[in-house]
C-alpha cells in the first residue's frame, strides 16, 4: 500500500532544485523521513538528576512529569547559549537528553564543573538513534508500521510502544514525529516506510523549513555571545521558575526590555544568493549578518539574522553585502510567509 500520493513518490531528478521542490511539496502535505544522526541520546540518572538539570537549563525542569518532553538550553552565567536540547521524562527513574552530538562533549565539561557532592550520572546512550518524520501526515505513517499506537502524543508528549519512543515533536517548527529506538529496529521501521511510499527528506530541504519557521540552529544562527532573547529562543526557557544559570540576565532583558538585537527573517530579491556571513546595512550602516539563507520553493530566497533594533521593522528594505555583490531584501518578522 502506498501511504502517500504520486507527488511525494521519490524518483530521479536531473535538477537538484526539482528534488528539493519535491520534498518540500511532500512535507507540507504529506510526510518523509529523515535520520537525525547528528543527535546523541543522554541517560541522566541519581537522585538529584531533576534538582541538579532543573538549576543548570533554562527549562522547568521540576515540572517535566512522565511522559513529557520540554526544548531547553544549558546557558553561561551571562545567557551565552552553550547549546540547545530535548528533555525527556523517561518515566524509568531517568531524563533523557537529547542533544547534538558535536556539542555533547562541552556540554558535558560545562556541567561537570558545577557537580559537587550531587548524585548525578550521564550515560551516552550510543546504542540509540532517532528519525524525524516531517509532515502532517507523519503520524498516520507512523501508525501504520507501529500498530500500538492508537493516537498521536499531544504536543510535546511522547509515550513507548514497543521497542520504539514516539514524540510529538516538530523540531523544524512544522508538525512532525520523532521515533527513538536502537538502530536496528528504527532501521527496520525505515525499510516499511518506504515499501509503503514514504521517500526520504535531505537536510537541504529541512533547513529550508527550518528557516521560514524562525528556529534558529545554534551555533550557525548563534555565536558565543549570542543571547538566547536575541535568537527568539523563548520557547526553550521558563519565565516562572527558580534560579538557574543565566537566569539574571535573561531576567534583566525580559524586564527592562532593552534587547539591542534580534533575529529577524529576510525576503531576499532577485536571483543572486548571498553568502552567509554577508553583512546587513540599513541606510548604509551595518546591521547585521546572514547567518542562514535558502531557496524556498515557495517563498523564494530566504534567510535569517540577528539585526540592530534599527532594523525591527517589518518591510525595512536592506541590502546583503558579501565579497561578490550586494542584493536587495526586505526585513521581515517570523515565522516567514
Amino acid at each position: 500500500m502506498d501511504l502517500l500520493n504520486e507527488g511525494s513518490r521519490t524518483a530521479p531528478e536531473s535538477n537538484p532544485a526539482d528534488s528539493i521542490g519535491r520534498e518540500y511539496a511532500t512535507i507540507k502535505s504529506g510526510a518523509a523521513i529523515c535520520l537525525l544522526d547528528n543527535r546523541l541520546i543522554v541517560r541522566v540518572t541519581g537522585d538529584d538528576r531533576v534538582s541538579f538539570l532543573h538549576g543548570m537549563c533554562s527549562a522547568d525542569i521540576k515540572g517535566l512529569g512522565p511522559g513529557t518532553v520540554r526544548p531547553a538550553l544549558f546557558l553561561t552565567e551571562h545567557a551565552h547559549i552553550i547549546t540547545d536540547f530535548f528533555a525527556y521524562d523517561s518515566g524509568d527513574g531517568a531524563i533523557l537528553i537529547e542533544i547534538d552530538r558535536a556539542a555533547w562533549p562541552r556540554t558535558r565539561a560545562h556541567l561537570e564543573k558545577f557537580l559537587v557532592a550531587d548524585d548525578v550520572e550521564f550515560e551516552e546512550a550510543h546504542g540509540l538513534a532517532l528519525l524525524d518524520i516531517e509532515g502532517p501526515r507523519s503520524f498516520e505513517v507512523l501508525k501504520t508500521v507501529c500498530g500500538g499506537v492508537a493516537e498521536m502524543p499531544a504536543l510535546l508528549r511522547h509515550l513507548a510502544v514497543d521497542a520504539f519512543r514516539i514524540a510529538n515533536l516538530p523540531r523544524y517548527g512544522g508538525p512532525a514525529s520523532t521515533v527513538i529506538a536502537q538502530r536496528p529496529q528504527l532501521t527496520a521501521m525505515m525499510e516499511e516506510l518506504r515499501a509503503h511510499g514514504v521517500s526520504d527528506v535531505s537536510a537541504q530541504t529541512l533547513e529550508i523549513i527550518r528557516i521560514e519557521h524562525g528556529i534558529a540552529r545554534v551555533g550557525v544562527d548563534t555565536t558565543e555571545k549570542t543571547i538566547a532573547l536575541e535568537a527568539r529562543l523563548e520557547p526553550a526557557i521558563s519565565f516562572n521558575k527558580g534560579c538557574y544559570v543565566g537566569q539574571e540576565t535573561v531576567e534583566r532583558a525580559t524586564a527592562r526590555g532593552n534587547l539591542k538585537k534580534r533575529m529577524w527573517g529576510l525576503r531576499i530579491s532577485g536571483k543572486r544568493i548571498p553568502q552567509v556571513g554577508a553583512a546587513i546595512l540599513l541606510d548604509g550602516r551595518e546591521v547585521g549578518h546572514l547567518s542562514s539563507v535558502a531557496a524556498s520553493p515557495a517563498l523564494g530566497t530566504v534567510g535569517l539574522a540577528i539585526v540592530h533594533h534599527n532594523a525591527w521593522s517589518d518591510g525595512a528594505r536592506v541590502v546583503a553585502v558579501d565579497g561578490t555583490g550586494e542584493t536587495s531584501a526586505t526585513i521581515s518578522d517570523l515565522p516567514l510567509r
